[in-house]
């Protein structure tokens, strides 16, 4: 397939793109060890208060957002989307940042007299120390950093080392987007960020790995033409898969987000905004930095 536009000669302009959308993110984890936050830490990584009712009905997705509703009126605070807990899902657990004892007592008092509950309803009324949220974030970190150094050595051995460096570039992009939408909407950053972000990076690793393989392919039987040039020809037979894979996956992840419970929308959302970042980073980032790698590592080499 011909080329209709030269996406590796116009690298200079995705990648200016690419740190529009990156920057944001980048500066937030730069702030980080100066005591500067920007993110909306959930009690996950902030440490807070939860409290669990015995609702003894089934907590559904519109119960869930009323009784968020009035714990932010009872105590002026936002909490996270309560969830429903137990075998029959009649209980729910609300988790907020911390509240005092005059807070959780309004809490309670509502919850009462709007549900008809009693004391012994009251499941759980205690804090989360901000310490368990320091472990889930080394934990966090760690999960990511073993998985991205196991991808570089797996794309390493399937194809070169600066095959391999491109596409951990394209990861780390991918995961900077994300941050900056974090920031830019205050999404709270809780568990679902883990789980997003582990999902991107095996979603746009694949996606970089197709176009990869083909270029793979057309080396073996264009070898009088450039690296630029083939590899350019692979990213244009390969953009309907990528396209129509994309298009389907954010189908999927969108219904959920329009017809799910806020606490799904808190995941779903950075989620989209990853999935559409893989197929950019994938098209327009990928083939190109290891064009630039190929170029001038083995040049040195």
């Amino acid at each position: 397939m011909k080329a209709k536009f030269p996406i590796i000669k116009n690298f200079k302009i995705f990648g200016a793109i690419s740190v529009l959308l990156c920057i944001t993110g980048f500066v937030s984890l730069l702030l980080l060890p100066f005591g500067v936050n920007l993110y909306n830490l959930a009690i996950d990584f902030a440490g807070g208060t939860q409290i669990e009712f015995n609702m003894h009905t089934e907590v559904t997705a519109e119960l869930s957002d009323e009784i968020a509703a009035l714990v932010e009126e009872a105590t002026g605070v936002r909490p996270e989307a309560p969830v429903a807990t137990g075998d029959n899902r009649d209980h729910v657990m609300i988790r907020s940042t911390s509240l005092d004892t005059d807070q959780r007592a309004a809490v309670i008092a509502a919850m009462q007299e709007q549900y008809g509950l009693t004391d012994d309803d009251l499941d759980r009324n205690d804090d989360v120390s901000a310490s368990v949220g320091s472990d889930l974030q080394q934990k966090a970190f760690l999960s990511a950093g073993v998985a991205v150094v196991l991808m570089l050595i797996y794309i390493t051995f399937r194809f070169e080392f600066t095959s391999g460096l491109a596409a951990i570039i394209c990861l780390v992009h991918d995961l900077l987007v994300m941050l900056s939408v974090y920031v830019i909407f205050q999404i709270p950053l809780n568990q679902n960020f883990i789980a997003a972000a582990l999902t991107i990076l095996g979603y746009s690793i694949n996606a970089s790995i197709i176009i990869f393989d083909r270029v793979r392919e057309n080396l073996r039987i264009s070898r009088k033409e450039k690296f630029e040039e083939v590899a350019e020809t692979s990213i244009w037979q390969t953009l309907g898969r990528t396209v129509n894979t994309t298009l389907t996956t954010l189908f999927t992840v969108g219904m959920i987000f329009i017809l799910g419970v806020s606490s799904l929308r808190d995941f779903t959302l950075p989620l989209i905004v990853g999935i559409v970042s893989g197929a950019y980073s994938s098209i327009f980032l990928a083939s190109s930095l290891w064009s630039f790698f190929r170029r001038h590592l083995r040049r040195k080499a």
